[in-house]
């Protein structure tokens, strides 16, 4: 693909997310949505493969539904109350709707089926547009209608998403397909208490995505995808495994991480309210999350490759660049400084 032809679609991309979160009309944030899934259904199929063709398909369909869903529940919103302002999603029965559309589009369980296969039919770093940027705008949307969903809705979500989302990753080897539970999981932790205290949400949604960019880039560089690759990625890249090893801990949510800060203010927002059972179940279904996420930091950081000087397989190949002083800002977020934070 030209590199014009790039430039604009990336342009389009974040101009997209951008109307969408700085407006405050739901017919100016579709149409932001809108750009933003015209833009990013080429950079998805430019690999030119089948499988990256059937990926922008479903992912075209998917986001298509949930676009109609959403006009339709702010049209009969704005029918009911006479109000376009997306403060003001007053009617409990669209804003249900519009939080389902939301949901969808972000890949939420149980209409989450879109995203493990779209994940894994398009390139690392499209990948991780997916996972990160294209979340901040339906992200944004419910975090500014957090006032008017229904509580019991967020956290039934909330719930099926930490489950399945742990279960689904359990037997994956393919790690786009990994992380693409990996996202639904966090999608579920931030639905939790989305309706309780939205700021938790978004510190949630915030850290995720600053954990995900540099894990999606030391995957690229190492050109890694699957979990037998990591056992030969240590001689390749050692400071990109190590910092891999740390950041995946991170997002599984092991102390003293940074990734254990939203799941411990998610906690204890939950037993503020009252709420101890469901906190309980949450922070059980994380376990699953963590058997593959520890599943995978053994294949990176304590296998032992092959070394023997008479063979030539890919774990006698010469260590590429680190890009150290790429990786070192990127990942400075997971390092155990942020927990220190709370009072």
């Amino acid at each position: 693909m030209p590199t014009p032809a790039i430039l604009m679609l990336f342009t389009s991309v974040i101009l997209g997310t951008m109307i969408t979160v700085s407006s405050h009309h739901w017919l100016t944030a579709w149409l932001g949505l809108e750009i933003n899934t015209l833009a990013i259904l080429p950079i998805i199929a430019k690999t030119k493969h089948p499988r990256a063709t059937e990926a922008a398909t479903k992912y075209f369909l998917t986001q298509a539904v949930a676009s109609c869903l959403l006009l339709s529940s702010s049209m009969m919103n704005a029918w009911r109350t006479g109000t376009w302002d997306i403060l003001q999603m007053t009617d409990k029965l669209t804003a249900t709707a519009t939080l389902i559309a939301l949901t969808m589009k972000a890949g939420a369980i149980p209409l989450h089926f879109w995203l493990p296969e779209v994940m894994q039919g398009c390139t690392l770093h499209t990948a991780m547009l997916i996972s990160t940027w294209q979340k901040i705008a339906p992200m944004t949307l419910l975090y500014l209608m957090s006032n008017h969903t229904q509580p019991i809705v967020t956290m039934t979500l909330g719930m099926l998403s930490t489950t399945f989302g742990g279960w689904g990753g359990i037997n994956q080897t393919q790690l786009r397909k990994m992380m693409a539970y990996s996202s639904i999981t966090n999608l579920g932790w931030a639905l939790m208490v989305i309706s309780l205290e939205p700021n938790t949400f978004a510190i949630n949604i915030l850290l995720y995505i600053l954990m995900m960019v540099p894990t999606f880039h030391i995957l690229t560089m190492t050109t890694t995808k699957t979990l037998q690759n990591l056992s030969t990625s240590w001689t390749t890249s050692p400071a990109g495994t190590m910092t891999l090893m740390i950041l995946l801990l991170s997002i599984a949510g092991l102390p003293p991480l940074t990734g254990f800060l939203p799941k411990l203010l998610i906690l204890n927002e939950l037993v503020t309210q009252n709420l101890t059972p469901i906190a309980t179940v949450t922070a059980m279904t994380s376990l699953l999350n963590l058997v593959f996420y520890l599943r995978t930091t053994y294949m990176t950081a304590l296998l032992n490759t092959p070394g023997s000087t008479t063979l030539f397989m890919k774990w006698r190949q010469p260590a590429t660049k680190t890009q150290t002083t790429t990786l070192a800002p990127t990942a400075i977020f997971s390092t155990p400084a942020l927990p220190t934070i709370i009072p």
